[in-house]
């Protein structure tokens, strides 16, 4: 029962279902999705067209004019589906097609370039119909190539497809498994989907933020961003050639370090970068291994911490870098702009922990090639430690004997500073007490997160808060 079906199975069993019924655009790497309804025989119960607008001039003159001449877009690939489901209904007959389920399926893609400089990325989308009296759904996502021959690519995207048509007229009601789905017959080393968007009558329950989480969960991507409002972002319409300015925490919850942290460390690497907000994105991120530290993730309380973030009005990426290096190699590969990073003392002294670093084979000297890259500075919180009481900065920390050298360099380089102008009524303020408290129903830790939190806390049920109930004693 639980056995995955093959690309030309799931194609057969497509085409062998008469009520399904749509147009296949696919330009820039081929007809690659539908040659397997071909293949699979019976068609032309299936097929109302296939076609690849491939020259731009003949693509501009269906679908229109893009803006910069950028083509593998999402904006292009949702024109191309909405187009073709239009011309489906402008041009057959719904009273002579009883049942039909119209779909539209497309890909605007660029496969890897001659010289292997660009592995190629690409939009895959699918318009559809569950029901022939119902509006359409869409789902979308973004892909990126890793393999190293364009053949490859091409077979990649022709299976993902397959696997995008069926999941969604046989696993639209669990959207978790539909994702899973995408893979079936491809590995994840081959191609990465680093962001989905699901919309429509069938996916209204759904939230797309849950499903960035799936992407990173499984292993498909490494990161993924979404804003304020809770829709998925495309990591490089938010990263290329941007300054970046990170801060990375549990946020369980949001508190008035963190948020002093992320002011104070933001305003000194602005001053420090000289480049204006136009230019920078500020991303608040949380990893994978922090949702799991109390075992399986919780998808209730990912979600409380991403609602508390975005009603602060900030930008979240869900990445699964247990090691900061890996969170700044992320950032390169999109921008050579300056790059901060706020963080606390515990996490410097983390980040000069030899044990994490065992798998590389250039050990701690690889992950610090990678971490303290030109341009890259840490802005430093200071520590009040609950026990002695001293507060410690990169001027008193104390690091492993044979790293000491090492600190001192980046210190001395300003690849590690102060945050110099924090606030000292914050110091005793500890995330795990607050959580402690909102659990056993104590007063005090309201004033001790961001204007407005506290409230949304309570209204919501949020990280364990119940309102007590007051019971009256009779006499």
């Amino acid at each position: 029962m639980n056995q995955k079906l093959t690309p030309k199975q799931k194609a057969l069993a497509i085409n062998l279902d008469t009520n399904i019924y749509g147009t296949f655009a696919e330009i820039g790497a081929g007809q690659e999705t539908v040659r397997h309804f071909f293949r699979a025989g019976g068609a032309s119960r299936t097929i109302a067209k296939a076609m690849s607008a491939y020259d731009k001039d003949f693509s501009d003159a269906i679908y229109g004019k893009e803006a910069k001449n950028r083509y593998v877009t999402q904006n292009r690939l949702r024109k191309m589906l909405r187009y073709e489901v239009a011309l489906i209904e402008e041009r057959l007959n719904r009273a002579n097609n009883p049942g039909r389920k119209f779909f539209s399926y497309a890909n605007t893609v660029t496969t890897i370039n001659f010289d292997k400089t660009l592995k190629g990325h690409g939009w895959v989308g699918l318009r559809f119909q569950l029901d022939e009296n119902e509006d359409y759904n869409e789902i979308v996502f973004h892909v990126k190539f890793n393999e190293n021959d364009a053949t490859l690519q091409q077979e990649t995207l022709g299976s993902l497809g397959v696997n995008l048509i069926y999941g969604a007229y046989n696993l639209s009601d669990n959207p978790r498994k539909l994702i899973e789905s995408l893979y079936d017959d491809i590995s994840t080393d081959n191609v990465e989907i680093d962001m989905i968007d699901f919309s429509g009558p069938a996916f209204t329950y759904v939230d797309n933020r849950l499903m960035s989480l799936q992407l990173v969960k499984n292993g498909m991507t490494d990161a993924v961003i979404f804003n304020p409002e809770g829709n998925n972002m495309l990591p490089a319409d938010i990263l290329y050639k941007k300054n970046i300015f990170a801060v990375r925490g549990s946020f369980r919850p949001v508190t008035l370090v963190n948020i002093d942290m992320f002011e104070k460390g933001l305003e000194m690497f602005m001053k420090d970068s000289c480049c204006s907000f136009e230019e920078t994105v500020v991303l608040f991120e949380i990893t994978i291994s922090n949702l799991r530290a109390a075992g399986d993730i919780d998808e209730r309380d990912f979600l409380d911490r991403v609602d508390v973030l975005a009603k602060l009005g900030y930008t979240v990426i869900i990445s699964n870098f247990s090691e900061y290096f890996r969170l700044i190699d992320y950032f390169a590969n999109y921008t050579n702009g300056k790059i901060g990073v706020a963080m606390g003392v515990n996490n410097l002294l983390d980040v000069f922990d030899e044990n994490y670093y065992k798998s590389l084979s250039g050990g701690i000297l690889e992950a610090f090639g990678k971490f303290f890259r030109q341009d890259m500075t840490v802005y430093l919180y200071p520590y009040k430690d609950p026990e002695t009481h001293e507060m410690l900065t990169a001027d008193n920390l104390k690091v492993s004997d044979n790293l000491k050298e090492l600190f001192k360099y980046f210190k001395h380089n300003k690849r590690i500073v102060d945050i110099k102008d924090y606030n000292p009524n914050h110091s005793e303020i500890y995330s795990r007490d607050i959580l402690n408290k909102i659990a056993n129903h104590e007063s005090g830790w309201e004033i001790q997160v961001p204007e407005g939190v506290a409230e949304m806390i309570k209204e919501r049920g949020m990280f364990g808060y119940k309102e007590e109930l007051k019971l009256k004693e009779f006499s």
